[in-house]
């Protein structure tokens, strides 16, 4: 476990400037680590460092993989790849996507909670859908603080309501409270760590390890749940069907993962381009 706090923050649409206020208001002796997920398109550039720079006092920059986490520190991840902490180091990584994401948030979510347990510090800001809610469920179970922005106050609520839905969470904020409520928290010290169940425990060490590019099918993700019907949309592989405390999820056995709500995006989406391209094929005919 760090010395300090670690803070793991995920937005994307309607996000930026949260993070923007956020950036400007957290003090220069700030005592903790931040480390951002955002939904960033694959293979454009993400600029978040530099207008994070220009923002605050903190220093931002792109996570680099093996760099040692450190406090007072802004650490964004880079494009087409997940962000993840382990043994006080940061890992970029490009493994399987998760809600059709990469970078995703619950990804680095759920490895700051199984690497720092109760110093870990869970933040969902605006976006759309419910990335990040499987993420603070688990910042929960293992003794970590869940923050959520109030939904009145982002301009997409779907996340942040998701994740007041099905996470017990310990503090919603509107963005021009968090920098304060971020500094009392990184000051305070942790709770003591949780009793996790193994079963939990063991599925989220291979769920990590999943996401930094370990083989899915190796890892025993077919022993995660039960065997559903329903395929990946991404690569066609069967789907494992995971409950967290109501919470349903799903994952590939090449590590694909998905909410329902994303499941039935990705779906839809799949019907509607195979339907396309038949339509297409016909018109040639």
């Amino acid at each position: 476990m760090l010395p300090h706090r670690l803070i793991v923050v995920g937005a994307s649409a309607g996000g930026t400037q949260p993070l923007i206020d956020l950036a400007t208001h957290l003090p220069a002796d700030f005592p903790a680590a931040i480390c951002i997920v955002t939904h960033i398109p694959a293979y454009t550039p993400s600029h978040l460092p530099e207008i994070l720079n220009r923002a605050g006092p903190l220093p931002a920059t792109h996570a680099q993989d093996g760099e040692p986490i450190r406090p007072g520190h802004i650490y964004c991840a880079p494009a087409e790849h997940h962000l993840l902490t382990e043994h006080g180091c940061l890992l970029v990584r490009k493994g399987p996507k998760e809600n059709r994401a990469r970078p995703a948030v619950d990804v680095l979510f759920r490895s700051a909670a199984y690497s720092e347990g109760p110093n870990a510090i869970g933040v969902v800001l605006s976006d759309m859908l419910d990335d990040g809610t499987s993420g603070l469920w688990s910042i929960k179970h293992f003794g970590g603080t869940t923050v959520v922005q109030d939904p009145k106050d982002a301009e997409h609520d779907s996340m942040p309501q998701s994740a007041l839905t099905r996470v017990e969470v310990d503090h919603v904020v509107r963005v021009a409270d968090l920098a304060a409520l971020l500094d009392r928290l990184a000051r305070n010290v942790p709770r003591q760590a949780a009793a996790v169940d193994d079963a939990t425990r063991e599925r989220t060490r291979r769920e990590v390890r999943i996401a930094r590019s370990d083989n899915a099918f190796r890892q025993g993700v077919m022993e995660f749940g039960k065997v559903t019907p329903q395929t990946c949309p991404e690569c066609g592989g069967v789907l494992v069907q995971i409950s967290e405390s109501g919470f349903t999820r799903y994952r590939c056995h090449t590590g694909h993962a998905y909410t329902g709500d994303t499941l039935l995006v990705s779906v839809t989406e799949h019907i509607e381009e195979t339907l396309w391209a038949t339509c297409a094929l016909w018109k040639k005919a």
